[in-house]
């Protein structure tokens, strides 16, 4: 009685943590681990063992293979192809929600999610629409994309474990089809519809790219032999990049510099230069099978491939770069560098990357060993912006990763290779076929969540060997006494949505599964319906911003407030369980 009274009172303290806000959840889950052991419901011996667990390996790979098909352009490419044809708000709207749910039963929600939030903006832009309508019928769409497959969400993957543990037999890859499936689709129907509850006229807050004002970036890229531009105008190249890239000049034969007219034919070998945001210039560089010029110019010395990468610098006012060219300064040859774009606030360049006079206050985007470009830029007399993502000049791997997390679906499928070794492999060969460097697989994985997971499993393992389980377990039943099967059902589907906003996702199912399986133990039930309704409830939080990844992607994005979810998330939920406990039942009899 003892152990349960401190396993009760350690969750209530988690909780309350969690709850409170001030310290995040996975110093939260590591304290919880700490009062564990140090009461003595956790024995010292298993205090680490959920670090080995299955789960924290299924769902780092299921990070690093999502941010490498994120990376690999395919699906962008796809929907670029699509999107001319859809002019409606709405019909954007079904589209995104349909891709991201999609997506989403086949890599991490939150990694599907973030590939498409770029491309809602685009969309928005062309129809004049608020970001708002998008954004988080998007992230709720990602949410019921999740229920689709064992890999979709991190709650089935717990689920999973749990039936192994009671039954023998985890869940399979597709065992959560039927029902997730069902659920999407009436998902996607309701916010096909659903988007007008959302507030049409909510901005997201200033970016710190907007606050300092950057202009555009010139750069220079060669169409290579396969570019599908060949023998098309500038103008179809302006058109292919979204009118989001201008061309401000072409040089042919290295020498000849041409106007770009937008009637020139284009040919092989052509070097054209190019103006856009970063992002704009590399989608349309990816888009057009370009070759940036600086790329026929590696950088080398003790820096691998995973080391490289690009920055962005400002031209200092004792810079030695003032009043000098990139060609003159040989700064590749004495530098290690590459200039891949330069943009000057109010300046459109005509000239060659390589010829263009640096002045003071110019920003550059530079390529070079990371480990030593800090160095560098103080020599140079540079100042690096405020960090962000810059993949201009890192080329794109295509349908490999695509083929890689086809691969591991399949041989989990058919049963011949465990998700965990499956996943593993496919994020290990993600990095050997440079679908992703290796320091971007590393920042891939969502290091908070593995620990929080890692700490929490010992902890949830405690309410069941303590009898906490059992606990709940009767007090449920006698709720649920007078209740018939689906309203049981039901009422453990509520309990994981009531929960989740405040412990997290996985969190929540560490929790409720056990008790859920006795609790069904305890009614005389099979236990895989109550197991399929906490991963269910604890997938779909549709209630706050807070209590899944996705959900607060989009607050700032959207412009959203913390009342906006409750408009378009409670009308959802309740067709979530009006219709998710017929289908739990109608595919996973009770008895």
């Amino acid at each position: 009685m003892q152990d349960q009274t401190l396993a009760f009172a350690i969750l209530a303290g988690m909780m309350a943590l969690f709850v409170w806000g001030r310290l995040r959840y996975d110093l939260v889950a590591v304290l919880a681990l700490l009062a564990a052991v140090f009461t003595g419901i956790v024995p010292h011996k298993a205090a680490f063992s959920g670090f080995g667990d299955d789960i924290v390996i299924i769902v780092a790979s299921a990070l690093i293979v999502s941010a490498a098909v994120e990376r690999s352009g395919v699906l962008e490419a796809a929907l670029h192809r699509v999107s001319p044809y859809i002019a409606s708000v709405q019909g954007q709207i079904v589209v995104l929600v349909a891709v991201v749910t999609i997506l989403s039963a086949f890599v991490k929600n939150i990694g599907a999610l973030a590939m498409m939030i770029p491309v809602a903006f685009q969309l928005a832009r062309r129809s004049n629409a608020s970001p708002s309508y998008f954004l988080m019928p998007m992230a709720f769409g990602s949410l019921l994309g999740g229920l689709i497959t064992l890999v979709g969400t991190s709650p089935n993957i717990i689920v999973s474990r749990v039936r192994e543990e009671l039954t023998g037999q985890p869940f399979s890859m597709f065992d959560f089809t039927p029902v997730g499936l069902g659920l999407a689709v009436a998902g996607v129907a309701f916010l096909a519809f659903g988007y007008r509850l959302l507030p049409g006229d909510r901005k997201a807050a200033a970016s710190l790219d907007e606050a300092i004002d950057l202009t555009d970036y010139m750069t220079e890229a060669r169409v290579t032999a396969n570019s599908p531009i060949i023998g098309r105008t500038v103008g179809d190249l302006a058109k292919l990049c979204d009118n989001e890239v201008l061309v401000t000049g072409i040089v042919r034969n290295q020498a000849d510099q041409m106007m770009p007219l937008p009637d020139v034919v284009l040919c092989e070998g052509d070097i054209v230069l190019l103006e856009g945001d970063p992002e704009a210039l590399e989608r349309g560089v990816a888009r057009a099978h370009l070759e940036l010029e600086s790329e026929r110019r590696p950088t080398e010395g003790q820096a691998s491939d995973e080391e490289t990468g690009g920055i962005e610098a400002i031209v200092g006012p004792i810079s030695m770069l003032i009043g000098q060219s990139a060609r003159r300064m040989a700064l590749h040859e004495r530098f290690n560098i590459n200039l891949l774009a330069v943009s000057r606030s109010g300046m459109r360049f005509t000239e060659r990357l390589r010829d263009i006079t640096l002045q003071t206050g110019d920003v550059l985007v530079l390529k070079g060993d990371l480990t030593r470009l800090p160095d560098k830029l103080k020599e140079l007399g540079c100042l690096p912006l405020a960090e962000r993502e810059i993949r201009l000049g890192n080329v794109r791997q295509g349908l490999v990763p695509v083929v890689i997390l086809g691969g591991a679906m399949g041989l989990t499928a058919i049963g011949v290779l465990p998700v965990a070794t499956a996943f593993f492999t496919a994020a290990v060969l993600m990095v050997l076929l440079r679908a992703l460097s290796l320091r971007e697989a590393y920042e891939a994985v969502d290091w908070p969540i593995l620990v929080m997971l890692g700490a929490l499993i010992p902890v949830s393992e405690s309410i069941r060997t303590t009898g906490g389980a059992d606990l709940l377990a009767g007090w449920l039943s006698q709720i649920a006494g007078a209740l018939p099967s689906y309203g049981a059902l039901a009422l453990i589907m509520v309990a994981a949505m009531a929960v989740t906003p405040f412990l997290n996702n996985a969190a929540t199912v560490l929790v409720m599964a056990p008790i859920a399986a006795t609790f069904a133990g305890r009614l005389g039930y099979q236990p895989d319906a109550f197991l399929m309704a906490v991963a269910v409830g604890a997938a779909c939080d549709f209630l706050t911003p807070i209590g899944h990844q996705c959900n607060t992607l989009v607050m700032g994005p959207g412009g959203y407030r913390f009342g906006d979810y409750w408009k378009l998330g409670f009308p959802l939920s309740f067709i979530i369980v009006l219709l998710g406990v017929p289908l739990i039942l109608l595919v996973w009899p009770l008895i």
